[in-house]
């Protein structure tokens, strides 16, 4: 049996030592400032017009599709929305430095990233309307997305739960060989569930070939991150778990890219989890049940929307030439009204039939679920005004 050594490399002293927070001073990539201009000594990544494009674009079209899907909630037509109004950059730009094979494991504010791979605007629809056009059904409520065909896992409301997940994954594309790896996104206000530690640990000593990517918006939900906890930030963590580190301008598309870009060449040339910690904002409420005006001030709003992504991306594409703000307005004002006529067609397409939620886990429907099937009915019969949209199909 071979001999271990549990101290490993570690240094001997002959006085007290007490570490305390910020020895490790880690560093923000920043490649571009706030108005747009490159920094003097950045070393940008090698990203054509046409990506650069796409980024921007993907950015702007999300902004239009939190817009009215918020507008929408309001007006009673979906039960229930998250934006990303702020964090564009975090989930469109690091979706654009990975591989289509890649999978990705999400929270619930990085329709960017998937938007970025090609879901398209009725898709986004179906799903939040829950209707039969829907591939799953109408079993989960709205913003919960998936595509096998995207690589993109459905998400799953409880907090943090993807982050051992992701390292599942990952460790399995390592031990089927695959030239891929798994990005999972969270927020930092997972990063205090016992998922992140069970997960990043796992990973550290399973060398997997995951990128765990955590938005740290400042807040989780009313909290705010100083109330969170006393560290420095997530990235310090990462480093305690002997994980390699970036932390980046969350708010600087051009510097999430390239973070992404190295995470991800890391990731697989050394089969090893890799963690960045974006520092970015939520300009948007936590989601439509929440009023953000109750545990934050409209000045500290302001400071963040002037580093707002998608106009620093659209002064560097201007800078570098490649932004012509006629054609611009005219794919702003395309989407606009794709998202408003796909909005209108999905919620006309009827929803699926009350039997459906006994139906695809068994090969026939056992008979407490027909009991409960059963049940629900007669309760439906006895409450027609109470189901509007489910009592008209009940028979």
């Amino acid at each position: 049996m071979e001999d271990r050594n549990h101290l490993g490399k570690i240094k001997t002293t002959n006085r007290v030592e007490v570490i305390g927070n910020g020895l490790i001073d880690i560093p923000m990539l920043q490649l571009l400032k706030p108005d747009g201009s490159e920094h003097e000594s950045a070393q940008l990544p090698e990203l054509d017009q046409t990506l650069a494009l796409k980024i921007h674009d993907t950015m702007e079209y999300i902004r239009i599709l939190d817009e009215r899907m918020v507008a929408a909630q309001r007006q009673g037509r979906i039960s229930f929305y998250l934006a990303s109004t702020g964090e564009e950059a975090a989930a469109v730009a690091s979706a654009a430095a990975l591989s289509p094979h890649d999978m990705i494991m999400s929270q619930y504010r990085e329709q960017g990233a998937l938007a970025f791979r090609g879901y398209t605007t009725d898709q986004f629809m179906n799903q939040m309307f829950s209707n039969k056009a829907d591939p799953n059904k109408g079993r989960q409520m709205p913003i919960h997305y998936g595509d096998k065909a995207l690589n993109f896992m459905t998400i799953s409301s409880p907090l943090g739960t993807q982050i051992p997940q992701a390292s599942g994954y990952a460790y399995g594309q390592k031990m089927a060989g695959n030239e891929a790896i798994t990005i999972c996104y969270f927020g930092e206000g997972a990063a205090s569930e016992g998922d992140f530690h069970a997960g990043i640990n796992m990973a550290a000593v399973l060398n997997c070939p995951v990128i765990f990517f955590c938005r740290n918006n400042g807040y989780a939900i009313s909290t705010p991150s100083e109330e969170q906890f006393a560290g420095d930030g997530i990235a310090s963590r990462g480093i305690g778990y002997g994980v390699k580190t970036i932390r980046v301008d969350g708010n600087d598309p051009i510097a999430v890219f390239a973070a992404t870009q190295e995470a991800r060449r890391i990731a697989l040339a050394e089969m090893c989890p890799v963690l960045i910690e974006a520092m970015t904002y939520r300009l948007a409420a936590h989601s439509t049940s929440d009023d953000p005006t109750g545990y934050r001030s409209r000045d500290e709003e302001d400071k963040w929307r002037a580093k707002d992504p998608i106009a620093r991306m659209a002064n560097w594409l201007t800078h570098k030439g490649w932004f012509d703000e006629k054609q611009n307005k005219a794919k702003v004002d395309k989407a606009r009204q794709d998202v408003l006529a796909a909005l209108k067609v999905s919620e006309t397409i009827p929803i699926c039939g009350i039997e459906e939620i006994v139906e695809d886990v068994y090969d026939s429907v056992p008979w407490h679920l027909q009991d409960q099937l059963t049940s629900l009915k007669a309760h439906i019969k006895q409450y027609p005004k109470k189901y509007p949209k489910t009592s008209g199909s009940v028979r």
